[in-house]
């Protein structure tokens, strides 16, 4: 990529005092935009850029550059940050030029046109969720569980962007396509944490995942209540808003909600748990590192569509995911059957927790 690959996003104090200096900023007015999921700050090779996540007044998602130390608009480490966080454009600020953010060639690896098609797919769900809010079409399943209008404005604005790829695109709210023998799938979950959502209590997810060989080869999952994004493939690494992410050793481990009738139990492995509602989520957590580790083994399961994004990430990350017996987990393209694992650091911890709770 030349002098336009040695841009990162900034992760470090030393890059925020470099941004700052560069931008002719104080550090102090930076500082809260590194941890703004909306936000993005570009250093290297004796360049900066500031850029927000903004939508036109026609509805066009575009990455805006703030401010720059020198023209960086066309470059291609601003222009890949763009289609990572779903964008249409990169928008000079300044000068008000436009640059469009091109697909990945046709001839370009599965995994990476994946990637620009599922930050697509996000972006048209956040809009679709959000118009379908309040409509008045929620209802109830027979399982006792909600389904919103959401979820199926969910599902309808990601399922006709992922169709693009050209591969079956398996959904929660869809009933299983059958996959040949081999050949790679997509699974969505347009909504996790349909309870959160309509409670209004963060997180709530849109994921999605590359599947192939009963492996998630690459996956996306975006914290729709905040903006966190969470992308993931094989041979490129994990990333969480732009930054690399990997996993680390952890007391704090997190957990669907408690069983039925029971209280959640704190493995001898950790010191704490963490509930958040949202799997998807959760995965993330352990893949980045916020996490050491996460199980529904003293549970009924949990379905393909609500993991495989967040497995993708963290097996991209360096992590592990064992089912009860010790196995590695291996995804089939059935939505209905219901899977039990725990997701760590290491194959060791993931067997120590497995040891460690009682099923």
């Amino acid at each position: 990529m030349g002098e336009t690959g040695t841009m990162r996003v900034a992760a470090s104090g030393e890059d925020l005092w470099t941004a700052a200096e560069l931008l002719g900023m104080s550090p102090a007015a930076l500082a809260p935009e590194m941890l703004d999921p909306g936000a993005r700050l570009l250093v290297g090779n004796g360049a900066a850029a500031h850029l927000r996540r903004r939508w036109t007044d026609e509805g066009i998602t575009e990455a805006v550059v703030v401010h720059r130390s020198t023209h960086v608009t066309g470059r291609t480490a601003l222009l890949a940050v763009a289609s990572a966080w779903g964008c249409s454009q990169v928008r000079d600020a300044g000068t008000g030029r436009v640059v469009q953010v091109a697909a990945p060639p046709s001839d370009a690896p599965l995994t990476e046109r994946f990637g620009h098609l599922a930050a697509l797919a996000a972006t048209q769900v956040e809009v679709a969720v959000a118009l379908a809010r309040d409509s008045g079409r929620d209802r109830v399943k027979a399982d006792g569980s909600w389904s919103l209008a959401a979820d199926e404005a969910a599902h309808a604005a990601a399922a006709e962007v992922m169709a693009e790829l050209g591969v079956t695109v398996l959904s929660e709210e869809r009933a299983d396509l059958t996959v040949p023998v081999d050949e790679p799938w997509v699974v969505l979950d347009p909504l996790d944490g349909t309870g959160n959502f309509r409670a209004g209590l963060p997180p709530w997810a849109f994921s999605a995942a590359l599947v192939r060989g009963g492996r998630s080869r690459a996956g996306l999952v975006v914290d729709l209540s905040s903006g966190r994004r969470w992308a993931g493939a094989e041979e490129a690494g994990a990333w969480r808003d732009g930054v690399p992410a990997r996993v680390r050793p952890g007391s704090t481990l997190v957990a669907p909600t408690a069983p039925t009738g029971r209280g959640v139990l704190v493995p001898s492995t950790a010191r704490r748990v963490r509930v958040t509602g949202c799997t998807a989520v959760d995965v993330c957590l352990v893949a980045d590192g916020s996490a050491g580790a996460w199980h529904n083994l003293d549970r009924g399961g949990t379905h393909v569509h609500d993991v495989a994004g967040g497995l993708a990430v963290l097996a991209a990350a360096g992590g592990v995911a064992l089912t009860a017996d010790g196995a590695p987990l291996r995804l089939e393209a059935d939505t209905e059957t219901l899977i039990r694992f725990a997701a760590a650091a290491t194959g060791d911890a993931a067997r120590e927790l497995i040891a460690a709770v009682p099923v």
